[in-house]
């Protein structure tokens, strides 16, 4: 048994920075399926928003970003979030975080979509890299404990209580119990249930999938964002940035067709208008020799003598020469709409707490709700740090006037009795067979359009695919690094998960933000404007109720650019 007053899982941005704040008041140990720097936080482009021009107010960043969210977000809280953005952007420039400045030592600061004013702070093309090596730097230099490879497969909570966790140690190839008076969950996204995505492997979506399973409420799930920039065949993603620093979406006949959706912001709407527009281009043929992409083009700009784009843009310049053999100072970037985040997640208050008492969640896994409908680039970045070191300073506070409870001793008996039975399954079914299929219906019915019809197509077919993954034989038996095994678990977690986004999403008879119907085009504040809430009951369906959504300065209109 491992004892700590705070654990966190995940090593990411919001975990990072939760344990750098609780660790100066409390014993943490931080656990991460990967080494912390191979964390998906490392792969976001773009930079952060934050408003530190004396032209700029956090009421406009405020406005954006309710306006963005399709008025689904949480006012209370887009608040907090953009008044405590400029303390956080510069907490991290005194750890010595290198962003891109001006010739006069500022922050440089760009247009990100559907920004009205150019705040958008940015480390070239490398900011989610630039940040997550510079908090870990941060984590070496505390006292806190790093257990790098340790899955997380159980939470425990007695009577509403959070008790501790088990995990899967894969280096020593052993389960552990980690008891603590608290946890952080900072799992971050579930980009594996789709079939088209940004995310790494690893996102796979443990820790809401764990919570759901253990009565924790799960919020708007059905809104999915899907990115409009990622790289045609690999879905690598193209930053937001390139759209603000001048980059052009062209169909087949080399048109700027965004003239024809959002004439006032072109390119740089938000995400999800500009994703449904490539795919409309592509529905109605105009896709790049009739193809499912379009043209990203930002080599005008280079020609133009304006900047070097591929110093600008040196990781995107990288991967698109490597995998497309193009030169975007020459050519444009063949590219596709694809999943890329998600709204919803782990129900929390605006102390970052959940349903459970001593469980607290921040980051893409959370969900409080500050992005509602639909996220802006640029807040993702920034809604882990603000909120990571929110949940890292209220958790350590809570564990300094508590006691450790008492715990059952059943919990790692039946987990471990759990592990084992999975290597007893026999059956023809693989691993990658189901969730090929998963992800393949997933985008096809529960993606950037959707209906009811298909939508509940897919439901049937996951809830088969549920009983089929009983029929996968575990071939190595061996827990060191048992890989096939770790890809079964995070099946069941995305499988799991792509049930509660389609019910969610058969259930939402309205369009808004990136949910969007096709049978139900509009947006419906009377019957809509509220939240979803999603509850495992113990007969194990799955409960829904709707939350109010919290409106203080900006009262719903219609969404025009």
């Amino acid at each position: 048994m491992i004892l700590y007053d705070i654990v966190i899982i995940g090593a990411g941005l919001a975990g990072m920075r939760a344990a750098i704040e609780s660790c100066k008041m409390a014993s943490v140990g931080i656990l991460s399926k990967v080494y912390p720097t191979r964390s998906h936080s490392g792969s976001a482009q773009g930079g952060l928003n934050v408003v530190i021009n004396s032209e700029d107010s956090w009421e406009s960043h405020m406005f954006d970003t309710v306006k963005g969210s399709d008025y689904l977000a949480d006012q209370d809280l887009v608040e907090i979030f953009c008044k405590e953005a400029p303390k956080a952007m510069y907490e991290l420039d005194q750890m010595g975080l290198i962003f891109d400045r001006r010739k006069d030592g500022t922050l440089d600061q760009k247009f990100s979509g559907g920004a009205s004013f150019p705040r958008n702070c940015f480390g070239g093309d490398l900011s989610g890299h630039k940040i997550l090596h510079t908090l870990y730097e941060q984590l070496l230099k505390s006292n806190t404990s790093i257990h790098n490879e340790f899955s997380l497969i159980k939470i425990i909570i007695e009577d509403g209580v959070y008790k501790g966790i088990i995990v899967y140690d894969m280096h020593r190839g052993v389960l552990e119990l980690i008891r603590s008076k608290c946890a952080i969950l900072a799992t971050g996204g579930y980009g594996q249930v789709f079939f088209r995505t940004t995310n790494d492997a690893i996102n796979t979506g443990d820790g809401m999938a764990l919570c759901f399973r253990e009565g924790v409420e799960l919020e708007d799930m059905e809104f999915v964002q899907f990115h409009p920039t990622t790289l045609f065949g690999s879905n690598i993603l193209v930053s937001e940035t390139v759209r603000g620093d001048g980059g052009h979406l062209l169909n087949r006949n080399g048109e700027r067709f965004m003239k024809k959706y959002v004439p006032s912001k072109m390119e740089l709407a938000p995400r999800d208008i500009v994703s449904r527009s490539i795919q409309s281009e592509i529905n109605q043929g105009f896709g790049i020799d009739g193809k499912d992409y379009v043209y990203l083009d930002i080599s005008h700009v280079h020609k133009s003598g304006m900047f070097d784009v591929t110093q600008r843009f040196p990781q995107i310049s990288s991967v698109v020469k490597k995998y497309m053999e193009i030169d975007i100072r020459e050519q444009p970037i063949p590219i596709q709409p694809a999943q890329h985040y998600s709204m919803g997640g782990i129900k929390t208050n605006n102390y970052c707490e959940t349903n459970i008492e001593g469980l607290y969640a921040a980051g893409e896994c959370a969900c409080m709700s500050i992005h509602g409908a639909n996220r802006l680039g640029g807040n993702s970045l920034m809604d882990t740090l603000v909120f990571g070191k929110r949940a890292g300073a209220i958790a350590a506070e809570f564990s300094k006037k508590l006691k450790m409870k008492g715990l059952s001793q059943h919990h790692f008996k039946f987990e471990k009795k759990r592990i084992y039975s999975i290597f007893e399954q026999e059956g023809q079914e693989k691993i990658s067979d189901i969730k090929r299929r998963l992800q393949e219906s997933m985008s096809n019915k529960v993606g950037i359009y959707r209906e009811e019809k298909p939508m509940r197509d897919a439901l049937t077919l996951i809830k088969d695919l549920q009983n089929k993954k009983n029929e996968i034989t575990i071939k190595d038996k061996n827990l060191v690094f048992n890989t096939e095994l770790q890809n079964f678990l995070e099946l069941e977690y995305i499988l799991e998960l792509a049930e509660v986004i389609t019910v969610g999403a058969i259930n939402r008879t309205e369009s808004r933000g990136s949910h969007f119907r096709s049978d139900y085009p509009l947006r419906d504040d009377k019957k809509w404007l509220r939240h979803t809430i999603l509850q495992k009951n113990n007969s194990g369906q799955i409960k829904i109720e709707y939350d109010d959504v919290c409106i203080t300065k900006f009262p719903p209109k219609e969404r025009k650019y």
